[in-house]
Order: structure tokens, then C-alpha cells, then sequence
């Protein structure tokens, strides 16, 4: 009887925070995270699945307002435009870049994975050979990923799972976010290049995000389809 209470408390917990969470535009500029929440959001992002063990990606953390403003002229999602608002550059609490690694980094049998696999997540020498032959067929013949466009989209993939994690994380605390695509890619990589040291050969941006708290309530009610039009039993 206990366990079956805890398993409903934490169902219920898990839809309300679901419920709550909604993309946020405009945050509260005064309110600011607990570190040590903001630590745990990132924590589940360090602690996401991603296809492979492979941890495709990184956070890029801006802070600053300074840096934030590099980018106010083309990320025309995050930048208020629409709500004649600073947008969420100018009023998360924080604010960041999810970047996706590219093919120089994650093609099958780079130095990088053969360094990965023995010094991150310590494989011996004959797993190593089996995921070298598995993830090449994986590349090659199952899912045909092999240019670095398809390579580094695969890794934004694994970067959309690893931000997931994190507005859940959020919206568990009662923190509010917001995944954010609108911005230009080629002014976003350029002003990452020049002003962040990010080599673009080998760090791509996958999304930007922004945590925080509301300044109001959402502008539209959450709408999703009905659970029949969702999900097809066979």
C-alpha cells in the first residue's frame, strides 16, 4: 500500500509540473534561481541519455548580459520582438547554448571517441573494438548518418534529450524555461567563433535555452492533441 501511495504522489507530481511548463518569453528580470537548483537542472542534463553514451554535446552558459547582447539582432526568438519586451536574453535568470558535436569529433573510430571510450567511460580494449564495429554499422548502413550535416544533426538529436531533461527538472522546482530555435545559424556560429573561442569545425549550436521565472501568466492556454490522435495501439 505504501509503495502504491508514493507511486501515485510522484504520477501526480509529474503531470502537474508537465501542466505548468510552458515556453516562457518574458521572465521575471528580478528573480533570480538558486544556484544550487540551477546545479541540479544541470546535473540531469549531465545525467541524460544520449544515443551511444556517445555525449554529444556541450552547455555553453551566458551569463552576462554583455555576452547575451552579442546575439539580441538574430535571435529573433529570444529577443523580445514579439512581445515589445527585452525577450529572454534580457530577463532569465539564465541563459545558454546547447552545442551539437559535428563529424570531426563524432564519426566512427576518431581519436576523440577512441579517447572517450577509454578515459570517460573506461571500456577495455575489446568493447572498444565492438563499439568501433557497431556504431560504424550504425553510421553507415543503418541509418545512413555519414556527412556532417547528417552527423552533426544526429547530435542536436541527442542535445534536444539532454535540454528535455532539463525544462523537467525545471518545471519540477517550479522553474521556467524555454527552448529556443529562433536565431540565425550562420550569425550564431560566427559570434560564437569570434567572442566564445567555439571552433565550429567541431561545435555546431543545437538550441538555445532560457530558465527563470514568469513575469505573468502564459499568453495562451496549453493545447495538445487527445491521447486517442497521440498514441496508436497495436
Amino acid at each position: 500500500m505504501k509503495d502504491t501511495i508514493q507511486s501515485t504522489d510522484i504520477q501526480s507530481q509529474i503531470i502537474v509540473a508537465f501542466n505548468f511548463r510552458h515556453a516562457c518569453k518574458i521572465f521575471d528580470a528580478d528573480a533570480k534561481i538558486p544556484e544550487d537548483q540551477f546545479a541540479t537542472i544541470l546535473e540531469a542534463a549531465r545525467l541524460s541519455p544520449t544515443s551511444f553514451g556517445h555525449e554529444p554535446f556541450k552547455i555553453l552558459m551566458i551569463q552576462s548580459q554583455e555576452k547575451r547582447e552579442l546575439f539580441r539582432d538574430f535571435a529573433w526568438g529570444a529577443n523580445g520582438m514579439m512581445s515589445g519586451t527585452t525577450g529572454q536574453l534580457g530577463t532569465a535568470s539564465h541563459f545558454g547554448i546547447l552545442l551539437a558535436q559535428t563529424s570531426a569529433l563524432q564519426t566512427a573510430g576518431s581519436d576523440y571517441l577512441q579517447n572517450f571510450y577509454r578515459h570517460v567511460k573506461q571500456l577495455p580494449e575489446d568493447i572498444i573494438e565492438l563499439f568501433n564495429g557497431a556504431y560504424g554499422k550504425f553510421q553507415a548502413s543503418d541509418h545512413h548518418v555519414t556527412t556532417d550535416r547528417e552527423i552533426t544533426d544526429w547530435s542536436g538529436k541527442q542535445a534536444y534529450i539532454v535540454l528535455a531533461n532539463m525544462m523537467t527538472a525545471g518545471a519540477l522546482m517550479g522553474i521556467d524555461s524555454c527552448p529556443i530555435e529562433g536565431f540565425e545559424m550562420d550569425k550564431t556560429i560566427a559570434t560564437l567563433e569570434e567572442h566564445f573561442g567555439i571552433d565550429p569545425s567541431l561545435y555546431k549550436p543545437a538550441a538555445m535555452f532560457a530558465f527563470g521565472y514568469r513575469a505573468g501568466a502564459p499568453m495562451f492556454d496549453k493545447s495538445r492533441r487527445t491521447m486517442e490522435d497521440t498514441v496508436a495501439w497495436f
